[in-house]
């Protein structure tokens, strides 16, 4: 346990941003399961706009890295160009 007033406060802020990280990279996970497992390629393009925004905003907030976030979002929309139109 730190003793110092300042590792004790460095403590308080890293418990409220890991679970502020937490949350938004489960939010980002589960936008990009819902491209996944769309069923038609009109419903998965819908979802990758939203999945895109998302990892953006993720990135922008630094709980990921932006070259990350460029890969995941490459590997999506290549991903639903692939799916045949229904």
């Amino acid at each position: 346990m730190p003793r110092h007033k300042s590792a004790i406060k460095r403590m308080k802020q890293e418990r409220v941003a890991r679970a502020r990280n937490s949350a938004v990279r489960s939010s980002m996970r589960t936008a990009i399961k819902k491209v996944r497992r769309a069923q038609t390629r009109e419903d998965a393009q819908k979802a990758l706009q939203v999945a895109l925004s998302v990892i953006d905003k993720t990135a922008n907030k630094g709980v990921i890295h932006k070259n990350t976030a460029a890969r995941y979002k490459s590997r999506l929309t290549m991903y639903v160009n692939t799916l045949k139109a229904e």
